[in-house]
């Protein structure tokens, strides 16, 4: 082997070893830099200064995005707008999450999360139930799609709460038909309880404005119907001894 040869062959695996160096160097800064980012938003969560954690966690995704760390910083940052009761911008953190990541070991606590995001928007229930409706779309396919998660207990217990908010809203709606003698809408709304709302708290008190409203719309058989169906199921209930009285009568 000639000198040149042997020279050139010394350079370039001197090279190599300076590009492997400076390679290795660049990826312990770059780890050091990320950590200490991700760090600092943790600490920033843990003052409750949920804004600036927020971004903060948002600048580890975006500036180091194929590190390790960014995945977990998706899922803390959208917790960190929960936190802040930034909403939207959790929900759309936790889209994002759900979308690109299925198989992530939190993926259950992201769909629980952006359930709660809507949870806790929900209103009273004589007002606009948007909230409530989209809260229990979230509810149900956490527990449809994880129903051993931990979460998933927690979530059918919200079901319970949400159903009852809609119930609720419903009766409410259906009163008021029923003082403005609107009594065919009221019916509608008393019957949607009794057909989808069988579990929440209204249930009985809707049987009953069953009964009134047959009574008052002249249909004995109907009446004479929905009272069976109260008396049987509650016996003891006070709106079943008012429906009594309304048979009777």
């Amino acid at each position: 082997m000639s000198k040149l040869k042997l020279f050139l062959l010394c350079l370039s695996a001197l090279l190599m070893l300076n590009a492997c160096a400076s390679s290795s160097s660049k990826d312990k800064e770059e780890q050091i830099s990320v950590e200490r980012l991700y760090n600092r938003a943790h600490k920033q969560l843990e003052k409750t200064k949920y804004k600036e954690a927020a971004e903060t966690f948002e600048k580890v995704e975006l500036e180091y995005p194929y590190s390790k760390w960014a995945t977990d910083a998706k899922i803390m940052g959208a917790y960190a707008y929960y936190k802040n009761e930034s909403y939207d911008e959790a929900i759309m953190a936790l889209d994002r999450f759900i979308r690109f990541h299925p198989g992530n070991e939190n993926i259950d606590y992201a769909y629980y999360l952006k359930a709660m995001c809507y949870f806790d928007q929900i209103s009273d229930s004589n007002r606009n139930q948007g909230e409530t409706t989209k809260a229990l779309d979230a509810l149900n396919q956490l527990v449809m799609r994880f129903p051993n998660s931990k979460y998933a207990a927690d979530a059918k217990q919200k079901i319970i709460f949400a159903n009852g908010n809609l119930a609720g809203q419903e009766m409410e709606i259906g009163r008021y038909y029923l003082k403005q003698r609107n009594y065919l809408s009221a019916l509608n709304r008393f019957s949607n309880v009794v057909n989808n709302y069988q579990t929440t708290d209204y249930i009985e008190e809707a049987l009953y404005r069953q009964v009134e409203v047959y009574k008052i719309l002249g249909l004995a058989e109907e009446a004479s119907s929905a009272f069976k169906v109260l008396q049987y199921n509650y016996p003891k209930s006070s709106w079943t001894a008012k429906s009594a009285e309304l048979i009777k009568g």
